[in-house]
């Protein structure tokens, strides 16, 4: 199911719940009631709490935000290394400079093709993909240098290629959801409560307060959609994207 007819459908509940019970709850009040007897304090925690809620909802929105540009920054890292370690083995003689980038490139559209649905599935990369890697390290350091030149290229090779086993690790670290179960019980709870408040206001059937009440239900289940998106960076709508990889070596299928 596509993650934006989730949020319609999300968006769609929520005013249909919260204007379902505004007007069951307007069957049962009385002639006499008078909406404007609501005491102050009401108003102030009803107030509080959604304030305290808001924040809380944005600093969700933040955080989830910064793991995915984490996880996009890790793309770009290894994909600049991986080109950085193509392009510096050119001063290998050309039996090793071309088992290195056809390494690489091995390894690259491993990732590209084959480990990125697998991230977008189970949120982890593969031991294949590992194994490859590997296999780039042993060319860069089972090589000897014969030159001075060669010699001086050998390091930052091997730097180059430690740089991409780091950026990996942080690339396998940001695969999984980041919110624990116990933040999104406060997000969902939170938006609960805060929606349930508006009823202590004595919400009538006008069509003034029906529509507030129906857009500001929609806006939570919106705010929530943004953080549960955000909050697997490389399986849904707005994810990070191999986009590094293919910039870098071009002729790579999308």
């Amino acid at each position: 199911m596509s993650e934006w007819l989730v949020l319609s459908i999300a968006m769609a509940a929520a005013c249909a719940v919260v204007l379902s019970i505004a007007f069951l709850n307007h069957r049962r009040i009385g002639e006499d009631d008078d909406p404007s007897e609501t005491p102050d304090v009401i108003e102030y925690m009803t107030m509080m709490i959604g304030v305290i809620y808001a924040i809380v909802l944005g600093l969700a929105i933040a955080g989830v935000w910064e793991a995915r540009g984490a996880a996009q920054e890790y793309v770009r890292q290894e994909a600049q290394a991986l080109h950085e370690v193509s392009v510096r083995s050119e001063v290998y003689p050309p039996a090793v400079r071309d088992r290195i980038r056809a390494d690489v490139r091995a390894y690259v559209s491993y990732v590209v093709d084959d480990e990125w649905r697998v991230m977008a599935d189970k949120g982890e990369v593969t031991p294949r993909g590992d194994l490859l890697l590997e296999k780039i390290r042993r060319d860069v350091t089972d090589y000897e240098p014969a030159t001075d030149h060669e010699g001086q290229a050998y390091q930052p090779l091997v730097d180059q290629v430690g740089a991409a086993d780091d950026a990996r690790s942080g690339r396998a670290a940001s695969a999984a959801a980041t919110m624990p179960g116990v933040v999104w019980f406060g997000l969902i709870g939170g938006a609960l409560v805060t929606v349930g408040l508006i009823f202590t206001l004595q919400i009538r059937r006008s069509f003034r307060e029906m529509l507030l009440a129906g857009l500001f239900s929609a806006l939570i289940a919106f705010l929530l959609f943004l953080v549960w998106d955000f909050d697997a960076p490389f399986s849904r709508g707005l994810s990070a994207t191999a986009e590094p990889f293919l910039r870098f070596f071009p002729g790579l299928p999308d």
